[in-house]
This record gives C-alpha cells, sequence and structure tokens, in this order.
C-alpha cells in the first residue's frame, strides 16, 4: 500500500520559518516527480513546487519562490519543504503528491498518489 505521510506543520508567528516533511512508503520515489501543494480556506488547492527524481530540477509558484525550498533524499523516500520568511497568505494545509511524470510538473492531475496533508498556520 502506498502511502505518503506529511509532517512538520504547526504554528507560526510572520516572518518565521517551518521545514515539512512527507515520507514514502509502499514503493520507492526516486524515479518519481515529487510535489508540494497546499489549499488555503475556501481557496482551491494551488501548486506550490516540484522537484524531479534526481532532484536535479525544482520549479516554484511565483508566491513562494526565493522562500520556500524543495529538496528530497532518495536514500530516506523523503521529499521536503523548507518554508522561510511565511507570512499570512501562506496557511494552509499543505499536501505531498507524487507524480508517474519524470519532468517536473505543476498541474494536480498529473500527481497519482497524495498525502493527508498537514496543517500551517501563520499568525500576524
Amino acid at each position: 500500500q502506498v502511502q505518503l505521510i506529511e509532517s512538520g506543520g504547526g504554528l507560526v508567528q510572520a516572518g518565521g520559518s517551518l521545514r515539512l516533511s512527507c515520507a514514502a512508503s509502499g514503493r520507492t520515489f526516486s524515479s518519481n516527480v515529487m510535489g508540494w501543494f497546499r489549499q488555503a480556506p475556501g481557496k482551491e488547492r494551488e501548486f506550490v513546487a516540484t522537484i524531479s527524481g534526481s532532484g536535479g530540477s525544482t520549479y516554484y509558484a511565483n508566491g513562494v519562490k526565493g522562500r520556500f525550498t524543495i529538496s528530497r533524499d532518495n536514500a530516506k523516500n523523503t521529499v521536503y519543504l523548507q518554508m522561510n520568511s511565511l507570512k499570512t497568505d501562506d496557511t494552509a494545509v499543505y499536501y505531498c503528491a507524487a507524480s508517474h511524470f519524470l519532468i517536473t510538473t505543476t498541474r494536480e492531475h498529473d500527481y497519482d498518489y497524495w498525502g493527508q496533508g498537514t496543517q500551517v498556520t501563520v499568525s500576524s
């Protein structure tokens, strides 16, 4: 059974940092594109960041570029999202996802496996 389990969410003040982790089990995702998405209250889920299987290619949504960093440790079957300079607008449930694509993609429907999400709340 394939599972993606996110952790690391929580409550942080604006300007602070959090690091999210996504641990995969049930199969190896070292060749798969992985991504992070988020859904704020009352809004549709949106793309945040994506990373290639090797980790050599990354792509970010404009609103997080320069503040967030996606990375992966294939030996641990884990993907990370380092979030710095957090803003209240970053408050959302953050989801990890795995795609069968071999090149980075921002489209939700390109992702086959999803985690349950972890809440990130940024206070002013």
